[in-house]
């Protein structure tokens, strides 16, 4: 394992515990979502100064964030009251939010053009998020409420209303989106069900819109495509396993089953799997809060997918006994950004 260290943090000054949920990758630098509602903006050179940007959020409780559009600092957020707002961060703050959906009418916040106002029925817990700026999709998949749990798709060009409502494509709560990577209508969506779908929203039928479903046999915690056909789903036990859309495997069985990650790898939870930008891999972000440990494993593909443990890179001390809710990296530059449990956003790199 090749350590990194940490070269600079911020820690949100409060005197009540504060989690950081996320951080959502910009070019300009990490974003990030807090517990005390807010939204965050860092310059990726000096975390130590604060946000940039901090805004409070309107959502009862944040529940998720994705960025819409990553080169122009263009975020969506939603949470437990069933509102969506999309902020456009270059903006000043009293402006920023300029999109709020919490009604089934669209109303504009200001003049720009890809404005909406909507609502999700009944104010549902927004639990998952996807955004395409290809497309101009907003996605989202809620809580469980009253038998049904709904995904409902905007077309943030135009559409008053969402252009799509699927109430039956999952049993349980919708807690993953992400979109395919090269193709804007394929939707991937997981659940607490234990289901991980691929979904065509070109279909508005829903008996017709799932074009694949993999079983991963247990609640789905995170799931993304790896690359074109693969997709890998993990579960709240911590379950990983890969599956292939592709033809020769159309039975949906996992084509690579790794098993209780727990085990494997030796932590005591993973927080997230993230692809590499340039198509090598994924990366593995799994922790031990009880040492103090955090490593990033790189998952290859040659004859089959790998794990590469030689290779793999710690956060010596991590977030100290609080766990690592989320992780990017920026390869170009050689970071590695962390937040926890512990209010804590780090930033780490090789030893000079």
């Amino acid at each position: 394992m090749y350590p990194l260290t940490c070269v600079d943090g911020y820690k949100i000054p409060l005197r009540e515990e504060v989690y950081v949920l996320d951080i959502i990758p910009l070019t300009s630098g990490p974003a990030t979502i807090s517990s005390d509602q807010k939204l965050s903006v860092f310059s990726p050179t000096n975390l130590s100064t604060g946000p940039q940007v901090n805004l409070v959020t309107h959502h009862g409780n944040i529940t998720c964030a994705k960025a819409y559009d990553a080169g122009n600092a263009i975020v969506c957020t939603a949470g437990e009251d069933g509102s969506v707002s999309m902020w456009d961060l270059r903006r000043d703050p009293r402006q920023a939010e300029v999109a709020r959906l919490t009604g089934w009418s669209l109303m504009a916040i200001s003049c720009m053009k890809m404005m909406l106002r909507s609502t999700i029925d009944n104010r549902v817990p927004v639990l998952s998020l996807a955004c395409s700026s290809a497309g101009f999709s907003v996605v989202v998949g809620t809580e469980l409420r009253d038998h049904q749990a709904s995904i409902l798709v905007w077309d943030v060009r135009s559409t008053p209303t969402p252009k799509l409502h699927y109430k039956e494509v999952h049993s349980d709560d919708v807690t993953e989106l992400n979109f395919h990577p090269s193709d804007h209508n394929i939707l991937l969506s997981g659940s607490t069900d234990g289901l991980v779908n691929i979904c065509d929203t070109r279909i508005t039928d829903e008996d017709e819109v799932i074009i694949q479903t993999f079983n991963h046999g247990a609640s789905i915690h995170h799931a993304a495509f790896l690359n074109d056909t693969e997709v890998f789903a993990l579960s709240h036990d911590e379950k990983l396993a890969l599956y292939d859309m592709a033809e020769n495997h159309e039975n949906g069985a996992a084509t690579t089953d790794f098993g209780d990650m727990r085990n494997v790898l030796g932590c005591q939870y993973v927080a997230n799997v993230f692809v590499k930008s340039n198509g090598a891999g994924a990366v593995i972000g799994a922790g031990a809060h009880e040492k103090e440990a955090f490593e990033l494993i790189y998952l290859t593909k040659a004859q089959g997918w790998n794990l590469d443990r030689d290779n793999s890179v710690g956060l010596p001390g991590a977030h100290s006994s609080e766990i690592v809710r989320s992780f990017c990296f920026y390869d170009e530059a050689q970071m590695v950004f962390s937040a926890g449990e512990d209010g804590y956003i780090k930033a780490w790199r090789p030893n000079a």
